[in-house]
């Protein structure tokens, strides 16, 4: 009788089996080697970074206030003060889908993956340094609601101001008494000024790190009160659209 001789193969890591069948082991220090999912939720990261991407110089707590407003975006760490210099880190929690290993084709895994990302005023458009790390213990960090910008009453000034007739003179004092009326919120700063039968005046707020005021002129004047909002472009910083004397005299409209 012939006896049947099998041979032993030896046995072979799981890891390495798998690497033979095709798929790549995921390691998290290498985008090449990235599973699907994990992939998809680095392009979420660096989509949230472009939404956050800024050559100005912004406090830390603000970007990454403006990154928790972000659909989908958790902040779980950040480092620095400002994007100035060496710029801010932040470390944030985003979700990503891929094809699931396995035999069923067109399943799905969602999977929740954190990134560390830097922002500063030297950094280049969609290169954030993106990089997978562990996600830290502990809750999203929460930054609170942005600070209020108060609202200028412009209808209730045009109905509180002075009617001048004609031939007469718009007194400054009744102005201003109407304007006190109002009881304005103290963040609303108050200018007046007069040039002959004209009293102009502007009540302006400069909206939380906004390049542009929110503010209201108004002319009154023999026959006419006048209350209206400057253009844009005429209320940004250094334009003079927001002032006392673009009241008295207005400015032409921007082309």
């Amino acid at each position: 009788m012939r006896r049947l001789a099998i041979p032993l193969l030896p046995v072979l890591p799981a890891v390495l089996l798998a690497a033979g069948c095709g798929q790549v082991p995921y390691s998290p220090k290498s985008g090449s080697t990235e599973d699907p999912a994990t992939a998809n939720a680095r392009k979420a990261a660096d989509g949230a970074g472009d939404k956050l991407y800024t050559a100005r110089v912004w406090p830390a707590r603000d970007l990454a206030r403006r990154a928790t407003d972000l659909d989908g975006v958790e902040v779980l760490r950040v480092r620095g003060t400002s994007t100035a210099g060496a710029g801010v880190v932040l470390v944030v929690r985003v979700s990503g889908t891929g094809p699931e290993p396995g035999p069923f084709p067109g399943a799905t895994v969602t999977v929740q993956r954190c990134f560390q990302m830097r922002f500063s005023t030297r950094t280049e458009w969609h290169d954030y340094e993106t990089r997978l790390v562990k996600c830290p213990p502990g809750k999203p960090m929460d930054f609170g609601p942005w600070p209020k910008t108060p609202d200028i009453p412009e209808k209730k000034l045009q109905k509180v101001l002075p009617r001048v007739p004609a031939g007469g003179r718009a007194d400054e004092a009744k102005v201003r008494a109407s304007v006190a009326s109002l009881r304005l919120d103290p963040a609303i700063s108050r200018e007046f000024m007069t040039e002959g039968d004209v009293v102009g005046l502007v009540l302006k707020v400069r909206p939380y790190l906004s390049d542009a005021f929110d503010c209201v002129l108004a002319r009154v004047a023999p026959e006419r009160t006048s209350v209206w909002s400057p253009p844009r472009i005429q209320r940004m910083l250094g334009e003079g659209g927001c002032s006392a004397g673009n009241a008295i005299d207005p400015m032409p409209p921007p082309h």
